[in-house]
C-alpha cells in the first residue's frame, strides 16, 4: 500500500499556535480553539521523528463518530468540524484541515484524566499484581492479564508535564475537586465507556479501557478533547481475546513492541525514526479500527 506523507507539523498562518501537544496542535481562533490533530505519535513519553499516515484523519474522525452515536455524549465542546463554517481565516489551509480539525469552545479544563477500565491491563494489571486493587479499588483475588472485571471501575490520574501520568484515588478526587463533582466526572465517564463497549463489542473490538476529558462550560460538566479513540483507549479483537495473556491490539501496541523488542533504543530521547514496515502496519491498524467501529471505508 502506497501512503501519503505524514503530516507531523502545522504552520496556519496567521491563527495564533497556542499549544502543541504530543499529537494535537491547537490555534486560538475568535475566542474559540481550532484543534488539528496531526499524524505524531509518541511512545514512552516521547514523539517520535516517524509519523502515520492517516492516524490524525482517523483519531479526528472516530471522535466525531462517538459523539454523534453515544447518547451519553451529549453535552461537549465540539462547534463543528466542517472547515466551510470555521471562517475566512481557515480558509486558506482547508485542505490541510479537512478532516482532521474541529472548531470548538473554550471550557475550564478538569485537571484529572478519567480512566475507565473493563479489563485488568496495563498500569492496572501491574499495581494488582502488586496490592491487588487499582488506584485504591479493591479488586477480586486470582484475576489475570487481560480479564475482564466484574464491572467498570474508575480510576483516575493526574495528567504530568513531562513523565508518566500518576494514578490516584477517587478520594483525592474528592479531596481536589469535591465529592460532588468528583461522582459526576465517575458516573457520566463510566456511562460513556459502557455504551461505547457494548456497541463496539458487537462490532468485533473490546474496549479494555479508555480516558476521557472533561470541562466546565457555563458551570455545567462538558465533555472535551477526543473520544474513545485508538489513542486514548486499547482496542483488542475480540475473535483473538484470551484473558492470561497480552492481546493483539488496534492501536499503538504494535510501535511499543517494535521499539522495546527491536529497536535497541533506551527509551530516552531522541526516539527513533521507525522502519517503514512498522509505519504501514500501524496505519493499517487505525484504519481497521475505524472501518469496524464506523462501517465505513473512506475518510475526509
Amino acid at each position: 500500500m502506497e501512503l501519503p506523507p505524514a503530516i507531523t507539523e502545522t504552520k496556519l498562518e496567521p491563527l495564533q499556535l497556542l499549544r502543541r501537544g504530543k499529537v494535537r496542535d491547537i490555534y486560538e481562533l475568535n475566542g474559540r480553539l481550532l484543534i488539528v490533530a496531526t499524524d505524531r505519535i509518541s511512545a514512552f513519553d516521547s514523539v517520535l521523528r516517524s509519523g502515520i499516515p492517516f492516524k490524525g484523519k482517523v483519531l479526528t474522525a472516530i471522535s466525531l463518530f462517538w459523539l454523534r452515536t453515544l447518547e451519553a455524549a451529549s453535552g461537549n465542546h465540539l462547534i463543528t468540524a466542517d472547515v466551510h463554517q470555521m471562517g475566512e481565516a481557515v480558509a486558506p489551509h482547508a485542505d490541510l484541515l479537512r478532516g482532521r480539525s474541529m472548531l470548538v469552545r473554550k471550557v475550564e479544563v478538569v485537571p484529572i484524566e478519567c480512566v475507565v477500565r473493563g479489563y485488568l491491563a496495563g498500569s492496572g494489571w501491574k499495581e494488582y499484581q502488586q496490592s491487588g486493587s487499582v488506584c485504591g479499588v479493591r479488586l477480586p483475588d486470582g484475576l489475570s492479564e487481560s480479564s475482564r472485571l466484574p464491572e467498570p471501575v474508575f480510576t483516575p490520574s493526574l495528567k504530568a508535564e513531562s513523565g508518566h501520568d500518576e494514578n490516584i484515588t477517587f478520594e483525592r478526587v474528592c479531596e481536589m475537586h469535591g465529592r460532588e463533582l468528583a461522582a459526576e466526572l465517575r458516573r457520566r465517564s463510566i456511562a460513556l465507556y459502557q455504551e461505547a463497549a457494548e456497541y463496539a463489542a458487537e462490532r468485533g473490538i473490546i474496549i479494555c479501557d479508555t480516558k476521557f476529558e472533561w470541562g466546565r462550560a457555563d458551570g455545567a460538566l462538558t465533555l472535551i478533547d477526543e473520544v474513545v479513540t485508538p489513542d486514548s483507549s486499547r482496542f483488542w479483537p475480540r475473535d483473538r481475546y484470551e484473558p492470561g495473556r497480552a492481546q493483539l491490539s488496534f492501536d499503538k501496541q504494535y510501535v511499543r513492541d517494535w521499539l522495546e523488542t527491536e529497536s535497541g533504543w533506551n527509551k530516552e530521547p531522541p526516539a527513533p525514526a521507525l522502519p517503514e514496515h512498522v509505519v504501514e502496519h500501524t496505519t493499517q491498524k487505525y484504519l481497521e479500527a475505524y472501518r469496524r467501529l464506523t462501517g465505513r471505508t473512506d475518510l475526509p
